[in-house]
């Protein structure tokens, strides 16, 4: 699963390497290291196939017997390509050094078409004017597979070359070889074909540097790709001068809408996450470090990289929680959203795919909630902000369905706080039970919210939970805001005066994640990686 916050498998730097292509992004190489193993496999088949056809089906169904040489070599070259596809396909070396290899299969198909052409020289007027099946080459591997323009021309050139050097061979050992005007006019295409292949690679190379210029955000430099969306995509980032990796959020231009207007209002709201979030103070909310614009108008910020994953794939994977534990990380949900209330602030998409359950140093089961985007203050204009209402002017639900109070839905004017405290008591229905509130299409979802009586969590659960936790869980899920908690900081004094994560503690969450995440639980490396100047 990814998230903005999972850490993935590291990255090389890409200054690290030594080739040319570190001048391409980390990506982009593992790309290419993956149609090399792609060209290889399509080698193996073209050249088993040919062997098939002049082994066994001319002879069966046409009547003609290729020559024997001809058959010898084709099989030389299926058994060699096809090792070569399950040394690449399997082999767990760096992309950047599978993604040298491509010169090195060209070489190897020029070599067996050059001996297949050298065993009947006789019939080399045929195909004169015409692309050989070596310039095909050279084209195909410079198209889907491009290194730099150097390295592409100088492979290509050795490749063209191959015929005539043979055929020179062949002149000093007194074989038949066609007359030198009829050489020059049968190789000067793979000639040609070299020449032409250096475009695609200078094109593709030139490419990529400007998308690693692209790239560089501040003191960040994108690593890799760890997920994204219809809004734009999230990325690893490495800080230039320092031993921390962090979690970029990239906003495409084209995503913030059609319209100038509309345009407008999704930057707004994306400002808004980025300052609310650079407010809060709690250790339980998303650290954001930079937020900006690059050139080409896309919007970004910055925030910490986290080493977990969020209460929703926690509990699709594992089940309902125990109540300690959901309490337990409840009362840290609360304690990011009190400050957040205290300053005036109403999250608006309170969700588990939003509260992320981490390890943070020592600590296990640390939660963190994100995604500030739909935060809303008191300071805000009313008339100028398009998110008061529950659909925008693109027609997009504010919100998500299985998690919006009443008075969210219906649009009403006095969406505070207290419409947070309803998603929590969301939340905690989930993390109890395993299923939401109210189920089913999205229309009938929102009926429910504003009309159905919810079931407590026990009755739902089939098994008998403590009083103060069903008590607790309906009493956010009151219909009438005024019958709800007021705020985050309510419910979590009342999480603590009733002690209902008890039972529940950084140790247990430990023994937890070493039976069920035990790579999330491994000790912490002994070393500190110092900072890279480059």
């Amino acid at each position: 699963m990814t998230q903005p916050a999972v850490v993935p498998k590291v990255t090389p730097p890409l200054s690290d390497a030594s080739s040319a292509t570190t001048t391409l992004p980390a990506d982009i190489v593992l790309e290419q290291a993956r149609r090399i193993v792609l060209f290889s496999g399509v080698s193996a088949f073209v050249w088993s196939f040919a062997l098939t056809m002049d082994a066994f089906v001319m002879p069966v169904f046409v009547g003609i017997n290729p020559p024997w040489p001809v058959v010898r070599l084709e099989i030389a070259g299926a058994a060699v390509m096809i090792g070569v596809f399950l040394a690449l396909r399997f082999a767990r070396s760096d992309p950047h050094i599978k993604a040298k290899a491509g010169i090195w299969l060209v070489l190897l198909n020029a070599f067996f078409l050059t001996l297949i052409e050298l065993s009947h020289m006789e019939g080399a007027t045929e195909g004169l004017g015409r692309p050989s099946w070596i310039a095909i080459v050279i084209l195909t591997a410079a198209v889907t597979m491009p290194a730099t323009p150097r390295r592409t021309l100088v492979g290509s050139l050795v490749a063209a070359s191959m015929g005539p050097a043979a055929v020179t061979i062949a002149y000093f050992l007194d074989r038949p070889v066609p007359p030198l005007s009829v050489t020059f006019a049968y190789y000067l295409p793979n000639y040609i074909f070299a020449a032409v292949a250096t475009l695609p690679s200078a094109m593709f190379q030139r490419m990529g540097r400007q998308i690693k210029v692209a790239r560089e955000l501040g003191s960040y430099e994108l690593v890799e790709r760890l997920g994204g969306g219809g809004m734009g995509a999230v990325y690893r980032a490495r800080h230039r001068f320092l031993a921390r990796d962090a979690a970029v959020k990239l906003v495409r231009p084209e995503a913030l809408g059609e319209t100038a207007s509309a345009a407008q209002a999704q930057l707004r709201r994306f400002e808004r996450e980025a300052q609310a979030t650079a407010l809060l103070q709690s250790q339980h909310s998303i650290r954001l470090f930079d937020f900006g614009a690059t050139e080409d108008g896309s919007f970004y910020y910055v925030m910490e990289l986290l080493d977990g994953r969020d209460l929703q794939s926690l509990v699709k994977q594992f089940g309902p929680l125990s109540h300690e534990r959901a309490m337990y990380l409840l009362r840290q949900v609360c304690h990011s959203l009190a400050e957040a209330h205290a300053r005036g602030m109403v999250h608006r998409d309170v969700k588990p795919a939003n509260i992320f359950v981490c390890r943070m140093g020592l600590e296990f089961d640390f939660i963190k909630v994100l995604d500030f985007g739909l935060v809303k203050t008191r300071r805000e204009e009313t008339a100028s902000d398009l998110t008061d209402t529950p659909v925008t002017a693109q027609q997009q639900l504010i919100g998500t369905p299985a998690y919006m109070s009443p008075e969210m839905i219906l649009g009403g004017p006095d969406v505070d706080r207290r419409a947070d405290v309803y998603a929590i008591g969301c939340v905690a229905f989930y993390l109890l039970t395993g299923t939401h509130v109210f189920d089913g299409n999205q229309v009938r979802v929102l009926v429910d919210h504003v009309h159905a009586v919810p079931v407590s969590p026990s009755s739902r659960l089939g098994a008998t939970l403590p009083a103060a936790v069903d008590a607790l869980v309906l009493d956010c899920l009151r219909k009438n805001p005024a019958d709800r908690p007021p705020d985050a900081r309510e419910l979590l004094n009342r999480i603590n005066a009733h002690n209902l994560a008890g039972g529940w503690s950084n140790a247990e969450a430990e023994s937890w994640g070493r039976d069920r995440l035990p790579k999330l639980a491994a000790p912490l490396p002994e070393e500190v990686p110092s900072a890279r100047l480059s």
